[in-house]
């Protein structure tokens, strides 16, 4: 079932003298259960797509479609309604807000879902330790170092149980023990779950445990190369 689509997209960003074309005619489709990688170089339009998957952004041409209801007709309210209950988002920028504690930023978003407090503190609990930060739960995002701070935004993004996971550079910074420790809790959740993934990265390592990879340059998409079974990834 496909659950978030993209039909013939563009974005294009003026200037005085042209138009920058960020993204050319992309068609792409995200079904349940899905693990998919998009390799690119940096300026290749990577995060621009996933920032209009999510809504973020919005498309210059071209519509995006969750299910069957197009986002662009969508208000801006209801767009931050989806993102908050179906779409997990890490930002390769953390974007953890500095005045709460980690365990008070991962647990934020079940606040905007009222989720309840006992519901609350064993999901924060639980996602913490699964990325191994239930030690840090008090500290401030100022006492982390990057790769901490990246299993924060990660924790975060896994807490609220999201249909759609979408990843820009998730262990960008991080060792590559941590990497693929990471990897294998969003392949745990993607197959016991049918959670859909998408990432983006440089890291071509990571290819191996995708069911789709696609190379995007200078704007366009295409698909680069497969992997079947991606239980074996998991052994």
């Amino acid at each position: 079932m496909v659950i978030l689509r993209a039909e013939a997209v563009e974005k294009i960003y003026a200037t005085e003298a042209e138009q920058v074309y960020a993204l050319r005619k992309i068609n792409f489709e995200i079904k349940a259960g899905d693990f998919l990688i998009i390799n690119g170089p940096s300026g290749s339009g990577k995060t621009t797509l996933l920032n209009l998957l999510s809504g973020v952004d919005q498309p210059t041409t071209g519509e995006i479609y969750l299910g069957q209801y197009p986002l662009g007709s969508l208000s801006d309210r209801e767009r931050t309604v989806i993102r908050r209950d179906k779409i997990g988002l890490i930002f390769q920028s953390f974007e953890l807000i500095p005045v709460l504690t980690v365990g008070e930023n991962v647990e934020y978003p079940l606040l905007l879902q009222k989720v309840g407090y006992q519901e609350r503190r064993k999901r924060v609990q639980a996602v913490l330790s699964q990325v191994g930060l239930d030690e840090l739960i008090k500290r401030l995002p100022s006492q982390l170092s990057g790769g901490q701070k990246q299993r924060v935004a990660v924790a975060r993004a896994l807490v609220t149980r999201p249909e759609i996971i979408l990843a820009d550079e998730p262990t960008g910074n991080l060792d590559s023990e941590t990497g693929r420790k990471i990897i294998r809790l969003m392949l745990e959740l993607n197959q016991k779950y049918r959670v859909a993934v998408v990432m983006v990265s440089h890291d071509l390592t990571l290819n191996q445990y995708a069911q789709r990879v696609y190379q995007i340059k200078d704007g366009v998409l295409t698909v680069k190369v497969g992997v079947e079974n991606v239980e074996d990834c998991l052994a």
